[in-house]
């Protein structure tokens, strides 16, 4: 079996190295062997796994949904079901976080539309930012 450094694996899956480490602090990927020198130690099984993690991330899963489909992706039966209900609540979560976004992007862009190349004051921009609402 192939072993890989760290720095393999992130070349391999073009995740940085402190991604992979933060992955397994998180507990998603699984801890490699060590060298004597203390140098992890990757196997060809690992890249699989960052893959699937990394294209979860991607499609902006959060940790702990990523936890639930690794651990669904594992079983020996996986549940297309379990996947599907989870992923059905990820889609409802940015189709809401889609709609804020709307919403901001249209008042960034009233603001810069209001600004012109003469300076004035007070800037759209700025105004929009000092405004007390939250």
């Amino acid at each position: 079996m192939k072993r890989m450094t760290i720095g393999t694996l992130a070349a391999a899956s073009g995740a940085k190295i402190t991604t992979i480490r933060y992955y397994e602090r998180a507990g998603l990927m699984p801890r490699p062997a060590r060298t004597a020198g203390r140098h992890r130690n990757y196997s060809e099984d690992h890249l699989p796994r960052l893959l699937f993690i990394c294209k979860a991330r991607e499609l902006e899963f959060s940790i702990e949904d990523i936890r639930k489909l690794l651990v669904l992706a594992d079983a020996a039966r996986p549940s297309c079901r379990e996947v599907q209900c989870l992923t059905a609540i990820h889609v409802e979560k940015l189709r809401k976080r889609i709609v804020v976004l709307v919403k901001l992007e249209a008042m960034l862009s009233d603001a810069i539309a209001h600004c012109s190349e003469a300076p004035i004051i007070p800037c759209p921009v700025l105004k929009l930012l000092e405004a007390t609402d939250c």
